[in-house]
């Protein structure tokens, strides 16, 4: 690869987006809007359903059945112990209940919770109680990493899809391809430009917003980062695969759509997927931001570590890979 020809584009790639003042403000602007604006509208907190964690559903202990039956709680299966009182400890789950053998956790500082132990002792088992403590986890806080996952996406998408085939209909492709300049150095420039510019505005902006609103924070930032980068690369990647051949704005405007909003509403941006049907959890993971958002949310909220998001960043990283080789392979420059 001729590193002068990469760096002539990666340069010019730069300048053009920083130039472009409407862009460039946007990607800071928005997410910013949004933090700030949910911080507000959920600063008081109060959850409309009740939401019990459920081990051992298939088996029950006597007395179980009366309270499984209640309306307006939410039942959540789970399948550790321990990573669901977590979860109660940061009010993620009002109540824990291993239905087998009646003992149940509460967080000892959650209404909720109360309210909930109160209707499980007018059964006829008595239940063992188990109390934690923690402070709660805002909305904002589990918001964040989505908030700034649909920017990343967005920026991704429309910042190299869309320029490329912008490129392409306006003729700057032909002309460049009369250049030296091979297409691996032209999309490798493009990738490049676009993570490390996507990576310093979405950096930016959590650090802003974090001065202000002081989001939780258990893990490593370290780690945290890595999934940012990661994360960058593999939306950027998905990208090439629509600007590989099109030359349509409009079309190329289309599919982009097409693929952004089911990734926006099926990745846990908004909101939680835990107890929705198995078909729709099992359908987000084909997302590259469901893995982004979720391995986040493990390091902010939960303080997992990297052997604990080494899955989603190894599916990140192959998704990488197929997107890549695909938009390689399917490239022209006309």
């Amino acid at each position: 690869m001729g590193l002068r020809r990469f760096f002539a584009v990666f340069t010019a790639r730069n300048l053009e987006f920083v130039r472009d003042r409407s862009a460039l403000s946007w990607n800071i602007v928005l997410p910013v809007l949004i933090v700030f604006g949910f911080a507000f509208a959920f600063s008081t907190g109060g959850q409309t359903l009740f939401k019990v964690g459920l081990f051992e559903q298939h088996k029950q202990a006597p007395g179980v059945e009366r309270f499984l039956q209640l309306k307006h709680i939410q039942f959540i299966p789970v399948n550790s112990i321990e990573s669901a009182v977590t979860k109660v400890e940061r009010h993620q789950l009002d109540m824990l209940l291993d239905s087998a053998s009646g003992s149940y956790w509460i967080n000892d500082q959650s209404a909720n919770g109360y309210l909930l132990e109160q209707l499980l002792k007018g059964g006829e088992t008595q239940f063992t109680r188990q109390t934690v403590s923690g402070e709660a986890i805002r909305y904002v806080d589990w918001l964040i990493p989505g908030v700034l996952g649909m920017n990343i996406m967005f920026s991704s998408l429309f910042g190299v899809g869309y320029v490329i085939v912008r490129y392409r209909k306006n003729g700057v492709l032909k002309r460049l391809k009369a250049t030296p300049l091979t297409a691996l150095e032209f999309l490798s420039a493009q990738v490049m430009s676009r993570l490390w510019l996507i990576v310093t505005v979405t950096s930016l902006v959590y650090a802003g917003t974090n001065l202000l609103v002081g989001f939780r924070m258990y893990g490593s930032y370290l780690s945290l980062l890595l999934v940012l980068v990661i994360g960058t690369f593999s939306m950027i990647c998905l990208s090439l695969i629509i600007a590989a051949r099109l030359s349509n704005e409009e079309t190329a405007n289309g599919l982009l759509n097409m693929i952004s909003w089911p990734m926006m509403m099926l990745s846990g941006v908004w909101f939680s997927l835990e107890g929705s049907p198995e078909i729709i959890q099992q359908s987000a993971q084909i997302f590259p931001l469901t893995h982004m958002i979720e391995a986040a949310r493990a390091i902010m909220i939960d303080g997992a570590g990297l052997v604990d998001i080494f899955p989603h960043l190894l599916i990140m990283l192959a998704m990488s890979i197929v997107f890549m080789t695909i938009g390689a392979r399917s490239f022209r420059w006309e």
